[in-house]
C-alpha cells in the first residue's frame, strides 16, 4: 500500500464511470478505509455526465466534481499541440495523449480543494496513461501520494474486473462479448482490447462508434473552408466560432464522411507494442489544413526545423512531458513560428480522404511572378552560376580522384 495515507483520509480520484473507475471506489475504501472524491473532467466525451455523478455517489463516492474543461482542453493543450504539428508514429494525432495532463493538472486542484492525502487513478501497471498522470502529478504536486490499483490489487485483466463490478453492484457498459476499452473526448476516441489484441485479425466494423464507414459515407464531395489566426482554428467557411463549436462541426463533418480512422500497432513507453483504433475525424481536417497553410508561410529552413520540433513534441507529448523544460522550450518556438500562420485553407471531405485544395494567407511566401513558367521577373542566367557553386564540392572529390 502507499505510504502516507491513513482510514478516514480524503483522496481524490480521476474518474470517468467506464469499467475500471467505477470499481476502484469501492475498492479503495475496502482496502484504504479512505473518503473517496470521485474527479469527472469534462473533455467532450459526450456522456450523461449527471449520470455518471450518481452512479459515482452510489458507487460509494462522498462527493463527485464535474469540471467542464472543454476550452481548457482546445485551446491550452489540443491546438497547441496541432500547432506543433505533432504526429506520434507518423499516425497517431495523441487524443488521449494530451488530455492527460489537463486531467492531473485538474485532479490536484480538487485534491487541494479538499485537502486530500492522495490521488488515485485507473490506469494500468502496462499502460502509458500511469507515467502520464504521474509525471504531471511530480510536477505540479510532488507532496501528494499516488494510488494505482492495478499495481496493487489481484485483478488481472478486465474479465475479472466485470465480476468485481456484478458482485458489487456496479453496471458496466462493458461485456464479455464487447471488452473494448474506449477513451473519448472531443478530440478523439480510442478503442483497444478485445480482438484488436490481435495484429493479424482485421479491425471489425462495430469497434467504431464516431465515424462512419467511408463506404457508407456520402457519395458528393463537401468542400469547406478552415480558418486560422496564428496557427489557431478560427472560422469555419468564412463564419468565427468559439473553439468548442467549431471543433463540434468540424467533428460532425468529418465523422459524416468517415475521415480520421487509423489502426495501428505502437510503441508503448512501457516497452512494449499495443494494438489501437482511433478516429479522430475533426482533428485529422485540422491537421491537413495546418499543413496547407504552413506550407504557404514558412520558407524552407523553417519548416524543416518545425518538422524536427513535432516530432520531438510528439514523443514528449505521449510520454507524458508536457510539464517538462524542453516541452515549454519547444512551445516558444511554436508560437513564434505560428505568428505568420493565418489565412484560408480550402478542403475537401469524401469517403475517408480530406485534401487540401487552395490556401490563401497575407504572410504568403509564394510568388507567382517567380514560379510562373510564362515570363516573370526570375533570370534564368542566375541559375548557371548557382548550380557552379552549389555543386563545386562534387566536382572537387571527382579531381581529387582522378588524381589531379
Amino acid at each position: 500500500m502507499t505510504s502516507g495515507v491513513m482510514p478516514g483520509d480524503r483522496v481524490v480520484l480521476a474518474y470517468s464511470g467506464g469499467l475500471d473507475t467505477s470499481i476502484i471506489i469501492p475498492w479503495l475504501k475496502e482496502n484504504y478505509g479512505v473518503k473517496v472524491i470521485a474527479f469527472c473532467a469534462d473533455l467532450g466525451q459526450g456522456e450523461d455526465l449527471e449520470a455518471v455523478r450518481q452512479k459515482a455517489l452510489q458507487s460509494g463516492a462522498e462527493a463527485v466534481e464535474i469540471r467542464d474543461l472543454r476550452h481548457q482542453f482546445l485551446t491550452d493543450f489540443a491546438f497547441p499541440m496541432l500547432r506543433s504539428e505533432a504526429v506520434y508514429e507518423g499516425v497517431y494525432l495523441l487524443g488521449t495523449s494530451i488530455a492527460r495532463p489537463l486531467i492531473a493538472q485538474e485532479l490536484v486542484r480538487v485534491a487541494r480543494q479538499y485537502d486530500a492525502k492522495a490521488v488515485a487513478h485507473g490506469a494500468t501497471g502496462k499502460g502509458n496513461d500511469q507515467v502520464r498522470f504521474e509525471l504531471g502529478i511530480m510536477a505540479l504536486a510532488p507532496d501528494l501520494r499516488v494510488i494505482a490499483p492495478w499495481r496493487e490489487w489481484h485483478i488481472t485483466g478486465r474479465l475479472e474486473a466485470m465480476e468485481y463490478a456484478k458482485e458489487h453492484g456496479i453496471p458496466v457498459a462493458a461485456t464479455p462479448k464487447s471488452p473494448y476499452s474506449r477513451d473519448q473526448n472531443i478530440w478523439h476516441v480510442s478503442h483497444e482490447g478485445g480482438v484488436l489484441e490481435d495484429p493479424a485479425i482485421s479491425t471489425p466494423l462495430d469497434v467504431y462508434t464516431w465515424t462512419t464507414d467511408p463506404k457508407e459515407a456520402p457519395d458528393e464531395i463537401q468542400t469547406i473552408r478552415v480558418g486560422f489566426r496564428e496557427g489557431y482554428p478560427t472560422s469555419l467557411n468564412g463564419v468565427d466560432l468559439e473553439p468548442v463549436m467549431l471543433m463540434e462541426q468540424v467533428n460532425a463533418w468529418g465523422a459524416r464522411h468517415g475521415i480520421g480512422r487509423i489502426t495501428m500497432v505502437e510503441n508503448r513507453l512501457v516497452g512494449m507494442k499495443s494494438r489501437g483504433v482511433y478516429e479522430t475525424p475533426g482533428g485529422t481536417i485540422l491537421y491537413e489544413a495546418h499543413q496547407a497553410l504552413t506550407a504557404l508561410t514558412w520558407d524552407r529552413e523553417t519548416r524543416a526545423f518545425a518538422s524536427e520540433v513535432g516530432l520531438r513534441m510528439a514523443r514528449l507529448i505521449y510520454d507524458g512531458w508536457w510539464f517538462s523544460p524542453l516541452r515549454e522550450a519547444l512551445s516558444a518556438f511554436v508560437d513564434q513560428s505560428n505568428q505568420v500562420v493565418s489565412g484560408e485553407v480550402v478542403l475537401n471531405l469524401y469517403k475517408g480522404r480530406v485534401t487540401s485544395q487552395a490556401a490563401t494567407s497575407p504572410f504568403s511566401l509564394y510568388s507567382q511572378d517567380l514560379a510562373t513558367f510564362d515570363g516573370g521577373q526570375y533570370d534564368h542566367h542566375d541559375a548557371e552560376g548557382f548550380i557552379r557553386l552549389f555543386g563545386l564540392p562534387l566536382a572537387i572529390r571527382h579531381r581529387l580522384r582522378e588524381g589531379h
